[in-house]
């Protein structure tokens, strides 16, 4: 058996949650790859909105198991009030939900670092969602950081306390007023600790190769989206860790001839939170429109989504990187209702038109070149079979095929798990 992979392509919040959700029926274990509490996965049936930030999707199906790989950073408060928010609907998750011994862990002081990191940048800040998770990961490349395995060991606590007065004189170090009662926060952190050591650890690197080798079906679930990812993003307003397919190898400890299926999911127009460039933001009533007709607010933070045309150029990039050889389309119905929709299928870039991702997509060097296609006005959403589909939303999808030569299986035409289209 191999291993199948999912991952969004854009600026993240393509809707990843609910098709890892519509998918798992198909597999023996979800396993997320990379990524913390930052991420929002927002999955809605049965009329309840459920929002994961570090569980796998995978989790609301009795037959899944679930693992979080050591490529992602947990953070033992957050985890805790998710696995609360699992106890009305009876989730066996302490069968169900393994956790790699690898995966470091986001310390109180991680948290406190990101926010005065953030504070002093001023006007050339990132958009951090402020969860610790940079200093965390950079804690992990600095051979600094504290990993799930660790509470295992004696005397952790020691090496905990190291790193906490270390991080508190480098919060020192920024010179900005950031108000805190440590002591406060890790009585908190640490009765979360005591909730986590009850949950089965695993070295997940040996579980998923015996998995592999039993005929075990696996589904790797990314967080993010590709145009994030640390190294092929919009650095530096990018997030810290590996969000394209390559992270799923070093997220798991799998290796790349394992990987079968890769699903690439993306939505019908651009969003994203946060700084960072945007060529076909808009700033009009057009975009106003789409974010609130696509409730464009983050699933986590809260914090209000840009939105724009569809960048081709941007999504021709990420299916490149990342091997894709599915694509799912999210978010139709919320195009419904536009005299007009416009795709971005080209850039002029310091007066030169391309049609690849360059080094820098600033809007001082870019400018988008669109095509325009007729909008369709019908409502998508009681729709459950393509032949049901407007003329012009199959003109959208055929464009949108022949363009990245990769073919749309699944269209996405509203929240809940049963609003999903295979063609």
């Amino acid at each position: 058996m191999a291993v199948d992979l999912l991952l969004g392509l854009q600026w993240g919040d393509e809707g990843k949650g609910k098709i890892v959700d519509v998918l798992t029926k198909n597999y023996d274990i979800i396993a997320r790859f990379q990524g913390g509490p930052n991420a929002g996965h927002t999955l809605e049936f049965d009329g309840i909105k459920h929002v994961l930030r570090t569980i796998p999707s995978g989790i609301f199906h009795n037959k899944s198991v679930n693992v979080i790989g050591n490529g992602v950073v947990i953070d033992p408060v957050v985890f805790v009030k998710e696995l609360e928010g699992l106890k009305p609907f009876n989730i066996d998750y302490k069968s169900k939900l393994l956790i790699s011994r690898k995966a470091h862990l986001i310390l109180p002081t991680h948290r406190l670092l990101d926010a005065a990191s953030e504070a002093a940048k001023g006007k050339a800040k990132i958009g951090s969602t402020l969860k610790g998770i940079g200093p965390t990961y950079m804690d992990k490349t600095g051979r600094n950081g504290i990993r799930v395995g660790d509470i295992e060991m004696d005397g952790w606590k020691e090496k905990y306390r190291a790193l906490a007065d270390k991080h508190e004189s480098l919060i020192y170090f920024y010179k900005v007023d950031i108000q805190y009662d440590l002591d406060e926060m890790e009585k908190e952190f640490f009765e979360a600790i005591e909730i986590l050591k009850s949950l089965k650890f695993i070295d997940s690197e040996e579980y998923l190769r015996d998995a592999i080798k039993k005929g075990k079906s696996i589904l790797a679930e990314g967080a993010q989206g590709s145009l994030l990812d640390i190294d092929f993003g919009t650095y530096p307003y990018v997030t810290s860790s590996n969000t394209t397919a390559a992270g799923a190898c070093t997220g798991l400890g799998i290796a790349p001839t394992m990987i079968k299926e890769v699903y690439g999911i993306f939505k019908a127009y651009t969003t994203r939170v946060g700084s960072g460039p945007f060529p076909t933001e808009l700033l009009d009533d057009v975009g106003a429109k789409m974010a609130k007709i696509g409730n464009e607010f983050g699933a986590v933070t809260g914090r209000p989504r840009r939105c724009g045309w569809l960048d081709l150029v941007a999504l021709k990039y990420t299916c490149a990187i990342n091997g894709v050889t599915q694509l799912m389309m999210m978010k139709s119905d919320v195009l419904s209702g536009f005299d007009s929709l416009k795709i971005c299928t080209a850039y002029n870039y310091k007066g030169d038109i391309i049609k690849h991702l360059p080094y820098t997509i600033e809007e001082e060097y870019v400018t988008p070149i669109y095509t325009e296609m007729k909008g369709w006005k019908q409502d998508l959403t009681k729709m459950s079979d393509t032949a049901q589909f407007p003329q012009e939303l199959n003109d959208y999808i055929h464009f949108l095929e022949k363009e990245l030569e990769i073919a749309i299986k699944i269209i996405s035409v509203g929240p809940d798990r049963t609003q999903t289209i295979l063609r």
